[in-house]
């Protein structure tokens, strides 16, 4: 079955151009012109991935992300302006998964949501075939994950993380105390040579931080090395 794909934006001429560039790699789209049309919509009916603007009349795009937020972790990717960096890293903190700044290409555009599509399929497998060996959860002091339900624990209590930042916070995990600089998580969560800029995995390791404090306010256990990267210290 085809991907569901929603697309947000006020600008009629976008949400045509980019809905026949998606229809034409084999994807369903549907399109809204702002928040208020795609709230309900998003909500009763998910797609598989909404590609949404920030700037919107009535509601905007960071808006309703953070309504979306409070279901789910829909995937979601941002368009926003140069200018908009305030706005954009307002997004990552209420769980943004990916942005691309405008002007964009398209055929970038269309390689991020296929690598965010597969990152996301990780999360519905739920079980696996009887013959499968299922991923082990890591342990590592008070932190715990289960790969193949996506499910994070934090001194048994339940953390609500995207897939990015699951997977930058298993390829820290994975061998606690060692540095991981911003470029091997940029891997780690950025498949099909994608690119990303150092900013954006600074901020997702700041609402990683931010999740984890929310039900642990001393939780310190993500470290940063000014000029090296980041590590996982295990408590």
């Amino acid at each position: 079955m085809s991907a569901s794909i929603a697309l947000v934006d006020d600008d009629r001429n976008i949400l045509s151009s980019l809905s026949i560039a998606l229809i034409a790699e084999g994807f369903v789209t549907r399109l809204y012109s702002d928040g208020v049309a795609a709230l309900p919509a998003l909500i009763d009916n998910p797609p598989d991935l909404v590609v949404c603007d920030i700037k919107m009349p009535n509601m905007d795009g960071v808006e309703l992300l953070r309504r979306l937020r409070e279901k789910g972790s829909l995937p979601f990717i941002f368009l926003t302006s140069k200018t908009d960096e305030l706005d954009e890293a307002l997004g990552f903190a209420m769980g943004a998964d990916d942005y691309i700044a405008k002007p964009f290409s398209q055929r970038l555009l269309i390689a991020r949501i296929r690598a965010l599509l597969r990152r996301a399929a990780l999360t519905q497998e739920s079980e696996a075939p009887q013959d499968e060996t299922l991923p082990e959860t890591i342990v590592r002091g008070r932190l715990s994950m289960d790969p193949a339900r996506h499910r994070v624990q934090w001194d048994g209590r339940d953390v609500a993380l995207t897939v990015t930042e699951f997977m930058i916070l298993e390829a820290l995990a994975q061998r606690p105390g060692i540095v991981k600089t911003r470029n091997q998580l940029m891997d780690a969560a950025y498949q099909d040579d994608i690119y990303v800029d150092d900013r954006t995995i600074d901020s997702h390791i700041k609402r990683l931080r931010r999740k984890f404090r929310e039900v642990a306010p001393e939780f310190n256990a993500i470290d940063t090395l000014y000029g090296a990267g980041y590590r996982f210290n295990e408590e």
